[in-house]
């Protein structure tokens, strides 16, 4: 499979596991699970069609490992906007985790701090790298430190997806290290 269509089934599973399954469908269970062949149905039927083979190759290599496989079943490990719960357990998350923003959202993050937005959680990452890279999806990246260790102490409650991402509600600016 060439880089282009591993990218555009990697959109197209993205859309429709976090985003709009109702487009093609697609009913996600409570935990966001669906179906493998039900996807695999929809997407043919509605004029995507898409391999076994194509993706399995998309969830092996996704370098964010954005997909999760179960048995017969398929979910996105984080970003949804429908409403579904992971069932994540609370982790202990390291004392600094990062989020990759961009200068014009500095403002609004001052003010407000870290909002999830059209999500259900505020993504952070494990290292400077990450959030770099992340950040940079969007324009010249800005990485900002969030005192993890500080937010847990306060009672917030942190829980880390399948890929690594770790998930908050909020994070309030006072936790917030401006570099």
């Amino acid at each position: 499979m060439d880089d282009r269509r591993t990218v555009k089934v990697s959109k197209y599973l993205s859309k429709h596991l976090r985003h709009q399954p109702e487009r093609i469908g697609l009913v996600l269970d409570p935990h966001g699970w669906v179906e493998i062949d039900a996807l695999l149905r929809a997407a043919a039927d509605h004029g995507f069609p898409v391999t076994r083979a194509e993706l399995d190759h998309v969830v092996a290599t996704n370098d964010k490992q954005r997909f999760a496989v179960e048995g017969a079943r398929i979910r996105a490990s984080q970003g949804h906007t429908v409403a579904v719960d992971l069932d994540l357990p609370e982790a202990e998350p390291p004392a600094y985790l990062y989020h990759g923003t961009v200068a014009p959202a500095l403002d609004a993050i001052r003010a407000e701090g870290l909002q999830p937005m059209a999500r259900h959680h505020v993504h952070l990452s494990p290292d400077r790298e990450t959030a770099h890279r992340v950040g940079a999806r969007r324009g010249r990246p800005v990485v900002l430190a969030v005192d993890a260790g500080a937010m847990r102490e306060a009672g917030h409650v942190f829980r880390v997806s399948a890929n690594g991402v770790w998930l908050v509600d909020a994070v309030p600016p006072g936790f917030l290290r401006f570099q």
